[in-house]
């Protein structure tokens, strides 16, 4: 039987609205809205039986920058990716960087509210 190690990830975000469109105009896919026990989320899309996360607001959320990086998938263009990261306000912390052949590339950028988050493509 085979299992995704990661099934799951949340990003902080003081201002959620402005975090889902970062994250919209980044991945350029929309963000589905949702509240669970008054925390407000904006959640990235997946295939039944994928790996997802979200973004999330609200009591208890960790400081910005606190929390483990994770990678989002920036198919089908990692440069791409980057530009749009700048054009939505974003920083682009570590430049297109190969991985050993066959893994692709990958990226850092720093979205509004001061996360790291990876990118990663094969091209």
């Amino acid at each position: 039987m085979s299992r995704n190690t990661i099934t799951w990830f949340e990003i902080p975000a003081r201002d959620i609205d402005r975090a889902a469109r970062f994250y919209e105009t980044l991945l350029g896919t929309r963000l589905r809205r949702d509240t669970i026990n008054g925390t407000s989320l904006a959640v990235f899309a997946y295939e039944e039986g994928g790996v997802s996360g979200c973004l999330q607001a609200g009591p208890g959320v960790p400081a910005p920058g606190s929390a483990t990086v994770v990678y989002l998938d920036a198919t089908p263009s990692l440069d791409q990716a980057l530009l749009r990261a700048a054009e939505a306000g974003g920083r682009v912390l570590q430049p297109r960087t190969a991985l050993p052949p066959g893994m692709g590339f990958f990226a850092h950028v720093e979205d509004l509210e001061g996360n790291r988050v990876g990118l990663h493509a094969m091209a």
